[in-house]
């Protein structure tokens, strides 16, 4: 009987996103059955199941989980203390751990992964699994319609919980000087003027206070429940401007063209405890943000 790889799926869908590409790579190194374990996302308050619209469910099995930390303490504790399968195997800090790239089966990964070094040897496969399922609506399949026919860039604000003290000592938020020299800087290389479409979850602010010298169209028709569909026209441009936020590292890494370019934070984290000069792909480009 072939081995089991279980990645914990919690946080919002970009994390979601690298919570199962990690464990689906590691799954295909090691010949393992894969499945997700996605109990954490019934807490109050939890972010909902961010995977639905995406061809992953071939990938998936079914199986026993292990025991969960609330509610079943003393299995639990049990489990850990005589590390019976599926081994826990949980993120140590930020940056990329080698630890994934053996050939492990039977292990529960508990953590983020945020570095395309976890998937980088199935990057093929993950673009299949990453391929949306649910058909654009008539409003997006128009908008996907008028970025084919320009030079698009997506450029992500995110505002709302980055706002947050607590998040902002963690994070911090890139400038608006940081938006402008990044999209000249994808203007300087490209051969025709770009049209900015800009995503945000506060396009209110982005009107008032980021002005480009290129035509910008603001996306504010998909509310939180259609985040997927943002998703989709972000991977749909040619260029991109990330924040430093795993669901724009998605939008831009979604698009496969090897033409692209990719302008990111250099700065991911305010915070100096924390650091993971892995989390943006070499072939990106990094300005101070």
């Amino acid at each position: 009987m072939r081995g089991h790889v279980i990645s914990r799926i919690y946080a919002g869908m970009g994390n979601q996103m690298f919570q199962y590409a990690a464990g689906r790579a590691l799954a295909l190194r090691s010949g393992s059955s894969f499945q997700l374990d996605c109990r954490h996302l019934d807490s109050a308050g939890s972010p909902p199941y961010g995977l639905g619209h995406f061809n992953i469910e071939r990938a998936l099995s079914s199986g026993r989980l292990p025991p969960e930390r609330k509610g079943q303490r003393i299995r639990y504790n049990v489990w850990l203390k005589l590390k019976l399968p599926p081994q826990l195997l949980r993120e140590k800090h930020a940056r990329f751990d080698e630890r994934l790239l053996a050939p492990l089966t039977d292990v529960f990964l508990d953590g983020y992964w945020q570095s395309e070094r976890y998937f980088a040897d199935a990057a093929d496969t993950i673009r299949v699994d990453f391929q949306f399922t649910t058909l654009p609506d008539l409003q997006n399949a128009r908008h996907l319609e008028r970025i084919s026919a320009v030079r698009a860039v997506s450029l992500h604000v995110r505002r709302g919980d980055y706002l947050r003290p607590e998040v902002q000592a963690q994070f911090g938020s890139p400038t608006l000087k940081y938006y402008r020299d990044a999209v000249d800087l994808i203007a300087s290389n490209i051969d025709a003027e770009p049209v900015v479409y800009v995503f945000s979850d506060d396009p209110e602010w982005v009107r008032d206070n980021l002005i480009l010298p290129f035509e910008t169209r603001v996306m504010a028709h998909n509310g939180p429940d259609k985040n997927y569909e943002d998703m989709r026209l972000m991977s749909a441009c040619r260029h991109h401007v990330i924040a430093n936020s795993s669901f724009s590292w998605w939008g831009a890494w979604l698009n496969a063209s090897p033409d692209k370019i990719v302008v990111a934070p250099k700065q991911w984290f305010v915070d100096p405890r924390i650091d993971n000069p892995d989390i943006t792909p070499d072939s990106w480009l990094r300005l101070d943000g």
